[in-house]
C-alpha cells in the first residue's frame, strides 16, 4: 500500500499529541470525491466524496485546537463520528486536483483549487487528501496558494452568519457589530458588512493600536475597545443608522448583555463560539424580542445538507478576490511540519492572533513570516 506523510492527533491532549506519521494514501477518488496537490484543503461527508489531494499549504483554525483537545461541544456525538487517533486535522486548504470520481463534473485533473471540508473526515495535514467537490472552487487567479488556503473557512463562516443565520438585506440602513474585529472570522465578516452587503456602519472590537489599525483596513467603520465599556462606547458614537445585528466571534457569554443593550428592538445575534451561560429572562433580549441563533460552518457536511453551498460560497469568493472587493487576511506564515502547526496551534490557544496563520511545505525548517 503506497504510503504518505501527515501531522496527526495521536491521541486526545496538548500540542504534543501531534506527531509526525507515515500513513497509507488515501484511496482513489469515488462519487464527488478528488485526488490533488494541494495548500489547504478538507471535505465533507464520512463517505467518499470530494476529491484526493496532494496538500501543501494549510490554515489555523480553532476548530483543529477543539477535536486535539476533547472539548469540543459543537456536535454531541463528534467523537463517534470522527476519525480515530491517528487524527489529520487541517479543515481548508489549496492546492491542485491530481483526479477525480466518476460523479464530480465541473472541476478536472490539474484545476487549482481551493477548498473548505469536513470536521468528521481526515484533514489536509498530510501529502494527500480525499475531499467532496462539492465544497471546492476554483481558486482566485491574484492570490497564491498559501494565501488562497486562508480564506475558506472563514469567509464561508461569515457568510453562513451573515447572509443565511442573520439574513441581513444588501444595502439595507442598519448598523452591526462584530465582536473581534481582527481575528480571522471578524476581518472576513467585516469585509462582508462593508462592501458585499454594503451596510453603512460597521462597528468592530478591537483593543490594541495594532488590531484596530488592521479591522479599519478590513471594513469597520468604527472600533470600540472589548477591553472597557463597549455599550457607553457605542452610545457615545452617535449613530444615526440602528444597530440592528450583532455577530459574535469570541466570549459569548461575555457579550450577551452588551449586544442586548445596543441592539434596537427585533435585531438579531449570531454566534460562532461555544458557551455555558445563556442569560434571557429578565434581560433586554426577552424586552426588544431579539432573535438569537447559532452559526457553524460544520453543520452542512456533519448532517449531509446543502453540500453544494460551500462550493457556491467560494465560486463567489473567487470573483470577489479577483475584483479586489474582498482581500486576504493571511498575516503569518509558517512551515508545513510539526513545527508550524504546533505554534500555529499555540498561537490560537494565546487568543492573540490577527488574521489567519498559513503553512506552506516552502517554509519547512525556517522560523516563518509575519505580514503586516
Amino acid at each position: 500500500m503506497t504510503q504518505m506523510k501527515a501531522i496527526a492527533c495521536t491521541e486526545r491532549g496538548g500540542i504534543e499529541t501531534l506527531k509526525p506519521l507515515t500513513v497509507p494514501k488515501p484511496s482513489d477518488p469515488e462519487g464527488y470525491d478528488v485526488l490533488s496537490q494541494s495548500y489547504f484543503r478538507q471535505s465533507s461527508r464520512p463517505q467518499s466524496q470530494g476529491r484526493n489531494l496532494r496538500c501543501k499549504y494549510l490554515s489555523g483554525t480553532t476548530k483543529q485546537e477543539d477535536i486535539r483537545l476533547t472539548k469540543t461541544q459543537d456536535y454531541p456525538d463528534y467523537y463517534t463520528h470522527c476519525p480515530d487517533p491517528p487524527h489529520i486535522l487541517g479543515f481548508d486548504g489549496a492546492g491542485t486536483i491530481l483526479s477525480t470520481g466518476p460523479s464530480v463534473k465541473n472541476l478536472k485533473p490539474n484545476d487549482d483549487i481551493f477548498y473548505s471540508g469536513s470536521p468528521i473526515r481526515q484533514g489536509s495535514n498530510a501529502q494527500y487528501q480525499l475531499v467532496d467537490s462539492r465544497s471546492v472552487a476554483l481558486k482566485p487567479k491574484n492570490l497564491e496558494f498559501v494565501q488562497a488556503a486562508a480564506m475558506p473557512l472563514t469567509y464561508i463562516t461569515a457568510y453562513e452568519a451573515l447572509v443565511e443565520r442573520l439574513a441581513i438585506t444588501k444595502g439595507e440602513d442598519a448598523g452591526i457589530l462584530i465582536v473581534n474585529g481582527a481575528g480571522g472570522v471578524g476581518s472576513v465578516a467585516s469585509q462582508i458588512a462593508r462592501w458585499v452587503l454594503e451596510l453603512p456602519v460597521v462597528v468592530t472590537t478591537a483593543s490594541r493600536e495594532e488590531t484596530q489599525s488592521f479591522t479599519k483596513e478590513m471594513g469597520a467603520t468604527h472600533v470600540v475597545n472589548h477591553r472597557e465599556d463597549i455599550v457607553q462606547q457605542i452610545r457615545d458614537l452617535n449613530l444615526k443608522t440602528p444597530i440592528r445585528y450583532v455577530f459574535i466571534t469570541s466570549r459569548t457569554e461575555q457579550y450577551l448583555g452588551p449586544a442586548a443593550a445596543v441592539l434596537e428592538p427585533f435585531g438579531k445575534i449570531c454566534s460562532i463560539v461555544q458557551t455555558q451561560e445563556f442569560p434571557q429572562y429578565g434581560t433586554e433580549m426577552m424586552a426588544k424580542s431579539l432573535a438569537f441563533v447559532w452559526c457553524l460552518l460544520g453543520t452542512k457536511p456533519y448532517y449531509g445538507v446543502q453540500l453544494e453551498s460551500h462550493g457556491e460560497i467560494l465560486r463567489e469568493l473567487k470573483g470577489f478576490v479577483e475584483e479586489g472587493k474582498v482581500k486576504c487576511h493571511l498575516k503569518q506564515r509558517l512551515g508545513l511540519d510539526c513545527e508550524g502547526l504546533r505554534k500555529a496551534h499555540e498561537g490560537l490557544e494565546s487568543g492573540k492572533g490577527i488574521g489567519k496563520v498559513g503553512l506552506s511545505v516552502d517554509l519547512v525548517g525556517e522560523k516563518g513570516k509575519t505580514f503586516t
